[in-house]
């Protein structure tokens, strides 16, 4: 009979300590932003790998997979006509929403402005401003930049962004990426935004 040949080790910090279990499963290059994509909902492989410039397709498929083995993600088909198959998030994987609210907080003040090297999506900047967001009317804002459209979910327990324009937003949030990076960053709030002129928010009419 054919030896079966030996599955790798699984890398681990080999520490008794809930932060090192965390790191084991989340501690690699590229997991969390793959973890930030799959906040948008259900991802195709080939979109994710559009979104996450830099990425090798390889590694891609090496990361999609252990996070499957780790329950992070889960891949399924979708219903005919579409013939493919998207990756999503588990209750596992969405938990990680506060890590990576609590890593855009710790990050945003080091943005400054883009280098001739970054890629920039606009719905990079929806994470960060969560919390800028909280307390603007209705649970679903869109937001318009320069560079494309999303949608934050403010307090609500589907993703937490969506890419593009939402169904039925309930309010319209129009600014620039600079005044992003300084909301993100607690340099400046949506009320001083919106009083300096550089963000305009404004309600959904409602008829019927």
């Amino acid at each position: 009979m054919p030896r079966q040949p030996s599955r790798p080790r699984r890398r681990s910090y080999d520490q008794y300590c809930a932060a090192a279990r965390a790191l084991d499963a989340v501690g690699d290059r590229w997991t969390l932003l793959i973890v930030r994509e799959l906040l948008a909902g259900p991802r195709r492989y080939t979109d994710l790998h559009a979104d996450l410039p830099g990425v090798s397709t390889d590694m891609l498929a090496g990361r999609l997979k252990d996070m499957e083995r780790d329950e992070l993600v889960t891949r399924r088909r979708l219903p005919a006509p579409v013939s493919a198959s998207v990756y999503e998030l588990t209750d596992r994987g969405r938990a990680l929403l506060p890590v990576l609210r609590a890593l855009a907080e710790f990050g945003a003040p080091d943005l400054g402005e883009p280098r001739p090297t970054d890629a920039v999506r606009a719905h990079w900047f929806a994470v960060p401003l969560l919390r800028a967001l909280e307390g603007t009317p209705g649970r679903v804002v869109q937001v318009t930049l320069d560079e494309g459209e999303f949608h934050v979910r403010a307090g609500d327990d589907g993703p937490a962004y969506g890419d593009g324009p939402a169904e039925q937003p309930d309010a319209y949030l129009r600014t620039d990426t600079a005044t992003c990076r300084a909301l993100a960053s607690g340099e400046l709030s949506l009320a001083e935004a919106i009083a300096a002129g550089r963000a305009e928010l404004t309600e959904r009419v409602r008829t019927g």
